[in-house]
């Protein structure tokens, strides 16, 4: 490189020139069209920034005769694009994120819960609301949006399942509901019916004032719930209702580790039935809990004896 840029890039031109040749590229050919792409850039007296408009029409300019060359001089702009853009120190703005562990409730915490549900409200029919809605989440690991738009019509009681319409990627499901988390709802649909014979919403769960509930009011009602039960993460932090969906997947997977299952090929099912797009969304469950994370670390280390007994000389 003997003779200097001066285009408004001519800084940024030399430094990736020099960095090329310093690891030990010729760059010759790429350099020469560095240069017609400095004076081109000169002779519009443009001053920045790179786009694409400019890297295109400096590829198509004349003399340029052939596809190739012109393919040449384009993939040599795109290469100094991507070293401009590899100068920008991507920590210069940047919040690190530490990985959130969620709380799992225990069995003791959701009967605390679903106690408290009862004696906060005078009201029978907020009492039956959150109480349901907590414990249909705790069962079934239903997002709270999911919840809130739940239909009269999305229960169908002769298959005791739920039809989840237009979830978060769009698209619809079917849950199964256990027995229990079936006897729950219809309790709760003739306490409702009792009270709202002809609601003027379609909305399985009610607020008081007959309207569908909002996910402010469930986020209220239930963080008046963790307050009343003095449940708290550490930092001095409440619990978040998306922690039951955490909760669900990490109990049904204990159980599958416990039950000896295969958990690995089961995680599709269990992405199918919570409503995730890939089931490797699901297997974040796994390393994002430490009892689960115990739970694997025992099956491979069981898994590796059985190998190396079977391997072992006689």
């Amino acid at each position: 490189m003997n003779k200097p840029f001066y285009s408004a890039f001519a800084a940024q031109l030399h430094g990736y020139v020099k960095l090329r040749q310093q690891l030990g590229v010729k760059y010759l050919c790429q350099t020469r069209l560095l240069y017609l792409f400095d004076a081109f850039v000169r002779a519009r007296g443009y001053d920045g920034p790179l786009t694409q408009e400019l890297a295109v029409a400096f590829a198509m300019e004349a003399p340029c005769r052939t596809k190739g060359e012109q393919a040449r001089r384009y993939t040599v702009i795109r290469h100094f694009a991507e070293y401009l853009t590899a100068m920008l120190d991507p920590q210069a703005v940047y919040q690190r994120r530490e990985r959130y562990v969620p709380y799992i409730y225990s069995a003791q915490d959701l009967a605390r819960m679903l106690q408290a549900a009862a004696v906060l409200s005078k009201s029978p029919l907020r009492k039956q609301s959150m109480g349901t809605i907590i414990g249909l989440a705790a069962s079934t690991g239903m997002r709270v949006s999911e919840i809130r738009l739940l239909d009269q019509a999305d229960v169908d009681w002769s298959s005791g399942t739920l039809l989840i319409r237009n979830t978060k990627f769009g698209k619809d499901r079917l849950i199964p509901l256990h027995p229990t988390t079936q006897a729950a709802l219809r309790a709760y649909a003739q306490c409702r019916t009792a009270i709202f014979p002809t609601p003027a919403t379609p909305a399985f769960f009610l607020t008081i004032h007959g309207t569908r509930f909002s996910y402010a009011a469930v986020r209220a009602g239930f963080q008046e719930i963790l307050a009343h039960c003095e449940l708290w993460r550490a930092h001095g932090k409440r619990p978040r209702f998306h922690d039951l969906r955490h909760t669900f997947a990490v109990r049904r997977l204990e159980a599958w580790y416990r039950d000896g299952q295969d958990v690995q090929a089961l995680l599709p099912l269990l992405a199918t039935y919570m409503g995730h797009v890939q089931y490797t969304c699901t297997a974040y469950y796994i390393t994002a809990v430490p009892q689960l994370m115990a739970l694997a670390a025992a099956r491979a280390d069981t898994a590796w004896l059985a190998s190396a007994e079977t391997e072992a000389p006689e």
